[in-house]
């Protein structure tokens, strides 16, 4: 590879890995702030409730979700069976989740440098096929969270809505950081 291919490279790698890392930002309050308006939009105020609080329908403990599980099964794996407690979990869990938005984040902008088609939709196209690979597949392929065929269609507008926010907030920045550099 070519000095200045492996230059080009480098920054698109460098752009998306910063768009990545706002755009978990960007997704962890839209999920926050605009995920239960979503919700209760979809559900059309007829009584159902999802599950608020962070706690579990069944038994009221704690829910841990799947970037949680993810940390604990990352730090059991290093340091030979030493699981976390929940709060480490909750500490680890958004870890986990900035550094995988990183990651991809990072995968997105490689591939943006070389690909039109990567960048199709401003971010779109890759944050769709990103939700279905690590939420529809991925997660429940790891016993990170249930199946999503087993929940009603309804309950994935919010992530899926979540992961465009993130495509085009990866995008923008990518683009930004790019020109930069």
């Amino acid at each position: 590879m070519a000095e200045k291919e492996r230059t080009q490279l480098l920054s698109g790698i460098v752009a998306g890995v910063a768009g990545g890392l706002l755009a978990s930002w960007v997704m962890n309050e839209f999920m926050e702030n605009a995920g239960p308006k979503i919700t209760e939009a979809i559900e059309g105020g007829n009584g159902r409730k999802r599950n608020g609080g962070g706690r579990s329908q069944k038994n009221g403990a704690p829910k841990e979700d799947a970037t949680m599980k993810t940390a604990d099964a990352v730090v059991a794996t290093v340091t030979g069976g030493r699981h976390l407690s929940f709060e480490e979990k909750q500490k680890g869990g958004p870890i986990v989740h900035y550094a995988f938005g990183a990651l991809m984040g990072g995968l997105y902008g490689a591939l943006a440098e070389y690909s039109p088609r990567a960048r199709a939709g401003f971010g779109t196209a890759f944050a769709g096929a990103l939700f279905a690979g690590a939420d529809l597949v991925a997660v429940p392929a790891l016993h990170l969270s249930s199946s999503s065929a087993d929940a009603p269609v309804s309950t994935l507008a919010t992530p899926f809505a979540a992961h465009l926010v993130y495509g085009v907030t990866t995008e923008a920045t990518r683009r930004l950081v790019r020109a930069m550099l």
